[in-house]
């Protein structure tokens, strides 16, 4: 039998799968939290992210063993987007990986009023606007990046990885490489040109910023230093690819037909497409075939709605005195807003609690509120069709660059899948109905089907998506 494991580097949790190259069915999978966060509370006022690369190592090691097999023949790895780390000469952690919900780069430049974000569209927009389609925002690598170097913290001989390229290296004991999935990821990568956009190019000549390879290279070979892996050494592994991709490779069995919604700790709205061009909201993103997704990504997902219970927590607790269990809470959510009628009684919600990616200062609103629908289950069904307007909004911009109608709505991630009242309103939004796939871990199974061709178990990407099936 042979089989191919994907290994999804999560915010949250970090996720392993073994699938069987023939059939497509999952045979082992393994989940543990990723715990490695060591941001303080007084720094996650100030808008910091920070997590031990270490610790996430560990994890990765953990969930590897608990799955891995001498008949594995290849590993895939992918993980969360945008965030960086610095490592030496030899691919070590220099200091923390700051994650994707880090703000620094949305603050002033030394001096200035200026924000860094601000002052790299400048730079990029004044160089060739037309060719900027993934523009830098806070939390993306050339954001933060700007504001270590703004604050004299990037080490002499130091370079700039993803978290998931970081993760592969270590597994292959190489260098990190980038493939263009995670280099548009930065902010700085030029996507039609495939390669660093030309104001940045002193960081790429003095290898600051990684080497970018194609999407399904081979990064090394699994070292020997993983036995506790289960796995054997001198399989290929291949250069990271970034989660947003690998969940629509692992989701989407026909692309040109499908707008995928996948609903995690953020969200996305995501379609294929042949061409770089973006709308308002969206982002043209590197696939891992070659071509292009137009991505809405979204801050709103499932921890928009873990806002509004440990909102419902809170006041149970400080006002009644009583402790709840938090996933209870959840469910208890979920079905009062399934009470509720289509509309909420004119309840509205605008959930961008965090602002959105052109604007993280901007805020979410509740309108309509009246005596009738103030109501704990009105809030529930109201931030879950807010939820569900964004990824609609998202969906018509694309609409309008021509994107293409399509047919086929897929959704994917917890948030749909424990959820059915926010499937049955994101149904209702597109007037289409949800497929499910019945895989679940979405972006590591599509990591496994990228080791799929990469050890020749499959021929081609197109070939490796005719293992999904839906519910």
């Amino acid at each position: 039998m042979s089989e191919c494991l994907g290994l999804d580097v999560g915010t949250t949790t970090v996720k392993a799968v073994v699938i069987e190259s023939e059939t497509g069915a999952v045979v082992r999978r393994a989940t543990a939290p990723n715990d490695s966060e060591m941001t303080s509370s007084e720094d996650k006022r100030a808008g910091r992210s920070e997590w031990d690369p270490d610790r996430i190592l560990a994890v990765a090691q953990q969930v590897l063993s608990e799955v891995g097999s001498d008949t594995v023949r290849a590993v895939g790895v992918t993980g969360q987007m945008h965030g960086m780390l610095l490592v030496d000469g030899c691919g070590r952690p220099i200091g923390p990986f700051i994650g994707w919900q880090d703000q620094r780069g949305a603050e002033p430049k030394p001096d200035s009023n200026r924000t860094l974000v601000a002052d790299l569209i400048e730079r990029l927009d004044t160089s060739d606007p037309a060719r900027h389609v993934c523009r830098p925002k806070t939390g993306y690598m050339g954001a933060t990046l700007s504001w270590l170097l703004a604050y004299d913290q990037v080490p002499a001989g130091s370079r700039a990885c993803f978290l998931p390229d970081f993760v592969s290296s270590r597994l292959t004991d190489t260098l990190p490489v980038s493939d263009p999935t995670n280099a548009a990821g930065s902010g700085l990568y030029d996507v039609a040109a495939g390669q660093f956009h030309p104001p940045f190019a002193e960081l790429s000549e003095s290898s600051l910023l990684p080497d970018v390879v194609p999407s399904g290279f081979r990064a090394g070979e699994l070292k020997t230093s993983w036995p506790d892996s289960g796995l054997r050494s001198g399989i290929p592994v291949g250069v990271a690819s970034g989660d947003n991709q690998a969940s629509f490779l692992g989701s989407v069995r026909e692309p040109v037909k499908t707008v995928l919604i996948n609903v995690g700790t953020g969200g996305q709205m995501s379609m294929s497409a042949t061409t770089p061009d973006a709308g308002p909201g969206l982002e043209a993103r590197p696939h891992v075939n070659g071509a292009y997704i137009l991505v809405g990504p979204g801050l709103v997902g499932g921890r928009t709605y873990a806002w509004l219970r440990d909102f419902f927590l809170e006041v149970g607790r400080k006002v009644f005195g009583v402790e709840e269990d938090p996933e209870a809470v959840y469910d208890r959510m979920t079905e009062l807003a399934d009470l509720i009628e289509s509309g909420a009684e004119g309840l509205t919600a605008e959930p961008l609690l965090t602002g959105t990616r052109e604007d993280p200062h901007r805020r979410g609103r509740l309108d309509g509120i009246g005596t009738a629908n103030f109501t704990s289950g009105h809030l529930s069904r109201a931030v879950l069709e807010g939820i569900a307007e964004q990824f609609r909004i998202l969906y018509e911009s694309a609409l309008k660059v021509g994107a293409g109608r399509r047919s086929i709505l897929v959704g994917a991630g917890n948030g749909i899948r424990k959820n059915p009242v926010l499937r049955e309103i994101v149904e209702q939004q597109f007037e289409m109905e949800m497929r499910i796939p019945i895989h679940t871990e979405e972006a590591a199974y599509g990591a496994a089907m990228q080791a799929m061709v990469l050890c020749g178990a499959k021929k081609s990407l197109k070939e490796a998506a005719e293992i999904i099936r839906y519910e």
